[in-house]
Parts: structure tokens; sequence; C-alpha cells
């Protein structure tokens, strides 16, 4: 049987899946609690099948798709459920991933974040990341995090996006979101007009090369509060990854500006729970003048040390946050041990 659009997204909706995938060949899959499975009662794919879903997601696109390779966008779907789409080539054939977003923006304080995270949306200026990989609820947390701004501030955010994913609605803010190659050339352009429109918080989507970084650094220094993500995988590397996209010249007055302007990283991975579902493990690392002087002389091996020193700041090490999702037996020791960094550090903390 052949499903639209539509009856996929609900069909993988009413599974709690959080992605689908159309690859000729295969049957439509979702991806229910990590694991990928067919849709049941779906047919395997054709490649007119997934040119015409590609087609009628992509509109007037689709021709420029089918000749540079992929295309990033964001649609609604009955008229309530947003999903992140990217459609690509490969084998001559087209394939989409679609992930499909919750139809709301949570609250802060559901999503299982330490707690230290609650108070990141006062902050006045300086940078926050949010780190971790494809899927690991990123976007998720930053629109939690904004919409918290949104309701207890008067401020102006604006959000670079590619694309657009939560639509947020304005409550005290005012608030304008700009989309890479509709609104705005690139996240660097975009960036450098943003500093022109009176903001004060700005999000920006990815931190991807080295305009973008400098001109965040600059926004946090002229007291701009900053959110940002980066594919990272803990605090040490999104500092690494920042500081190792400029010349070696300029290295250490990057460390420098960033040593100022850091105020938290956070990394998050989705892991499954016991039973049903998924919950975040984070690493928080909360910026004490200690890890500024790390940062400032180049000595980022050491904040992993530091991090396990200043949990009176509200900072937790990723294994120190698995040992406590496992004691409250939120998932398995096993499931705790394959995430860990120091896997024998766990295994300790977990053998009860």
């Amino acid at each position: 049987m052949r499903f639209t659009m539509e009856e996929l997204i609900a069909a993988a909706r009413g599974a709690r899946g959080s992605d689908i995938h159309l690859v000729w060949g295969l049957p439509p899959r979702m991806r229910v609690d990590g694991v990928l499975t067919d849709i049941p009662g779906a047919d395997p794919l054709t490649p007119a099948d997934c040119e015409a879903y590609a087609r009628t997601m992509a509109g007037e696109e689709y021709e420029a798709m089918a000749q540079i390779g992929e295309l990033d966008l964001a649609l609604t779907f009955q008229g309530r459920i947003r999903c992140r789409i990217n459609l690509f080539r490969q084998q001559g054939a087209v394939s989409a991933a679609i992930r499909i977003l919750a139809e709301t923006i949570p609250e802060l304080n559901s999503l299982g974040l330490p707690p230290a995270v609650q108070t990141l949306p006062e902050l006045n200026r300086g940078i926050v990341l949010v780190t971790g990989e494809t899927g690991s609820g990123k976007s998720t947390t930053l629109a939690a995090m904004l919409d918290r701004i949104n309701h207890t501030q008067r401020a102006h955010i604006i959000t670079l996006e590619d694309p657009i994913e939560y639509i947020y609605t304005p409550d005290k803010c005012v608030i304008n979101q700009r989309e890479i190659g509709a609104d705005t050339r690139s996240y660097a352009d975009g960036l450098r007009a943003t500093l022109r429109e009176d903001p004060d918080v700005i999000l920006i989507g990815e931190m991807r090369d080295l305009d973008t970084i400098e001109t965040a650094l600059t926004a946090a220094e002229t007291g701009h509060l900053v959110f940002a993500t980066l594919h990272t995988n803990s605090a040490p590397e999104a500092i690494d990854r920042m500081v190792d996209v400029f010349p070696e010249a300029r290295q250490k007055q990057i460390r420098l500006q960033l040593s100022t302007t850091l105020m938290a990283v956070l990394s998050q991975q989705l892991l499954p729970r016991r039973e049903k579902g998924r919950v975040a493990a984070c690493e928080l690392m909360m910026v004490t003048p200690a890890i500024r002087n790390l940062i400032r002389e180049g000595k980022t091996p050491q904040i992993a040390s530091a991090l396990s020193t200043s949990a009176s700041e509200g900072s937790i090490t990723m294994d120190n946050s698995l040992i406590q999702l496992c004691r409250g037996r939120v998932i398995t020791a096993e499931t705790a041990r394959k995430a860990a960094r120091d896997q024998e550090y766990v295994k300790r903390g977990t053998h009860f």
C-alpha cells in the first residue's frame, strides 16, 4: 500500500516515531526510541514513488534540488505537525530523511536537564553552547530556553536557522526568525546584519565557519546573549572546535575572547529508557573562573577534571549524569556503559 505523506507522518506520530526514512527498494521506515522499523502496511518504494514524495515536499524547489543533489526545508503537515526535511539524491534516485518535531515547544523544566540549565535564560550576555550529535535534542533544548525568555522577559529575539524548525508565538518578546537561503544568504551575513537590528538575544542554528564564530564572539562582547549549536560531544571539544577554525596566529586572541564570553556548554545525547521512550543524558559545564583560566591558557584537556570539581556551580560530567540516570532506574547499566566516556568509571558507579 502506498501512503500519502500525511498518512506516513500520522502513522509515525502514532507510534511515537521521531524520524521517517524514504529510500527506494525499502518500505518507508520510522525511528522509534532510536530503532528503525517498517511503517506497518507500507509497500517497498519505487524510484518513482520517492520522486513523487520529494516533488510534493519540495514544490518549486524540486528542480534546484535535483541539480544540486540535496535540499533542506521545513514543512507543516495537517496544520500542526512541523517537520524538518532533507531530500538528497543517491544511486540515481531521491531519498528523504524527515525529522518530526514536537507540536508545541516544551517547557524547559520538563526536559529533565541539569538544574542549573534553568538559570541560563536569565543571563544578560555571553555565549551558551548546546552540543551533541545529530538527533540529540539540541534544537528542542534551545527552543525551550528561548521560549522561557519569550514568556518572562521583554526582549528582542532574532534567530538564524537552516531551516526554521520551531515557530515561536511572541508573548513578551519581539521575535524575528530568519531562514538561511530564504531570508539571508548565509549565517555569517545574517549575523552581521543582526547586530544592526537591535537584538537582545540571538540564536545561531549552527556555528559553521570562522566568520560566524568571530561575529558571535563580537556579539557576546558587546552585550548580547548568544545561543548556538556545535556538533561536538563534550565541552572541551566545543572549545577546541571553535578555536581551531582560526589560523594559529589568531588562536591566542580567540581563546582570550572565548574565556570572557563563554558562559556555559551543555552537551547531550538521547538514550533509550528502561521502559518506552528516550531520555537526555547531559554534561553541563558552567564556566567558572578556574575554567576561564584554562580556556585562556589553552589547557582544554584539564577542563574535564575541572568539571568534576565544580559541581557546586551546577556542572556535571556526562559520566556522572549516566550514573545518576542508572541509579534512578531510568536507563539500564548496559546503556550507561555504552554511552560512557570512561566505561570503567561508569561500570563502578552503576554496580549496585
